[in-house]
């Protein structure tokens, strides 16, 4: 028998989605789409929505609905050893390589680097990050109070924050609608999709699903179907709310390239739109909150890495694993934003395809009686299209890293594989790799051991 399941519950579970998805990478990534579509705004909007909102949503299900404990043991359904090296890829992608330092210069280019010579930047970056750490790694050995705290006071004043902001600028728009630039001239809706990649948030929904299904049971709910059921809906109210701020960021975005002029990344954007309405007492306070944001978020990625690896690597204690992520953390950092955000595109053209490819197997998994073969036909045939889309986007940006062999690929894909020219030539492929799974004699995911312990 199903309980009776509160509105609050839902929406208490949908708050902690929301805190644990919105960081750094979910403020500025939209404001800056907003500025290079300009009036092909709607398309553009709509492709970002789909990899920034739904694919995260469709993630958070896969883990809820097919009652794994975790992203090793959905990604076991290809193969036990796929699973470690998958879920490593992700860890460290949402960690230390990339999400993580991206919370410590997030704030800096916000708040910090208008106000000083840039000959200096790089030391003061130095040091911002520095201490910006040390609060990450204090907090870190013993995240329960903090976040609780943070969470209750600190995602609240950030959003009463951030419609000031928002509204002002709808009352008050700075201008009309740019011109289209680069891609989003004639692709606004791809590249807007592809543009969502950034977020990581489907990355995340499949390291942190797990997190869902735990807080979920810990309000009393037990029974599959109502995991299930609060899940979704949870997951709706989050994404509602998520959906209606990148929609008000990116028209943002979209109507100050007049006022303010374009920059090179979007955390340049949000601070110079921010000086235009309020002075420079604007861009401290909203430097503030973003800081005080980004250094949740921090928390939360350096605590679950910590502990997925913990679990990998048992004889390395919890702690040890702290230092190290924030040091490598800190490290990376000082390479500054643009640059992390340069060499991130890379490994997620390669890694996205890959999370979509699992998660909508992991949906559509009763259709074909969660066949072992079709996931590792359809991964397979994927992998060997993402590769290379992260292949060309590294030589795109280091020339150098030209490989004649993978070039001859590249070129043979261009020639003949549909929408690989667009980033989307894994799509079909996909679909061959599952249809001769479905036909392949043997593989059953009955027959794949379940005994991995979950990472988090």
């Amino acid at each position: 028998m199903q309980q009776k399941i509160s509105f609050s519950t839902y929406v208490v579970i949908g708050t902690m989605l929301f805190g644990m998805y919105f960081g750094a990478g979910n403020l500025i990534f939209p404001i800056q789409l907003g500025q290079l579509a300009g009036t092909n705004f709607w398309p553009a909007l709509t492709g970002f929505l789909v990899t920034a909102i739904g694919l995260p949503f469709l993630g958070i299900l896969a883990i809820g609905l097919s009652g794994s404990n975790g992203l090793r043991e959905l990604a076991s359904r290809v193969h036990p050893l796929f699973s470690v090296v998958f879920a490593i890829a992700l860890y460290l992608t949402i960690g230390p390589f990339f999400a993580i330092p991206r919370t410590a210069t997030v704030p800096f280019v916000v708040g910090f680097e208008p106000y000083i010579n840039p000959v200096h930047a790089s030391l003061w970056l130095g040091l911002f990050s520095f201490v910006f750490f040390a609060i990450v790694y204090y907090f870190s050995l013993n995240p329960a109070r903090v976040m609780d705290y943070i969470g209750k006071y600190l995602t609240p004043a950030f959003l009463v924050f951030l419609f000031i902001l928002i509204v002002t600028a709808i009352v008050k728009p700075m201008g009309h609608f740019g011109e289209p630039s680069g891609d989003y001239i004639k692709l606004a809706f791809i590249t807007g999709f592809k543009e969502g990649y950034n977020t990581m948030d489907a990355l995340a929904s499949l390291a942190f699903g797990i997190v869902v299904i735990n807080a979920i049971k810990g309000q009393g709910i037990t029974n599959t179907n109502d995991i299930a059921k609060v899940t979704w809906k949870s997951g709706i109210f989050a994404m509602a709310l998520m959906m209606l701020i990148y929609g008000l960021i990116t028209y943002m975005g979209a109507t100050s390239i007049l006022v303010i002029g374009s920059f090179d990344n979007g955390g340049q954007i949000f601070a110079a739109v921010a000086q235009h309405y309020f002075g420079s007492f604007g861009t401290i306070l909203l430097a503030i909150i973003i800081v005080l944001a980004c250094l949740k978020t921090s928390i939360g990625l350096i605590t679950s890495c910590s502990e997925f690896f913990h679990n990998i690597f048992p004889k390395i204690s919890y702690k040890w694993f702290v230092r190290i992520l924030c040091i490598v953390s800190f490290t990376i950092a000082n390479f500054g934003l643009n640059n992390i955000i340069q060499f991130a595109v890379p490994v997620l053209m390669f890694l996205y395809p890959l999370a979509i490819v699992l998660i909508l197997l992991t949906l559509c998994s009763p259709l074909f009686n969660n066949k072992h073969s079709v996931y590792v036909g359809s991964m397979l045939l994927a992998f060997f299209v993402s590769f290379f889309d992260g292949y060309s986007t590294l030589v795109a940006n280091l020339p150098n890293a030209t490989v004649s062999l993978f070039d001859s690929i590249k070129a043979f894909y261009m020639d003949y594989l549909p929408l690989y020219g667009i980033g989307l030539g894994w799509i079909l492929p996909a679909l061959i790799g599952a249809i001769i799974g479905c036909f392949w004699p043997k593989g059953d995911l009955r027959n794949i051991s379940r005994k991995h312990q979950p990472e988090l």
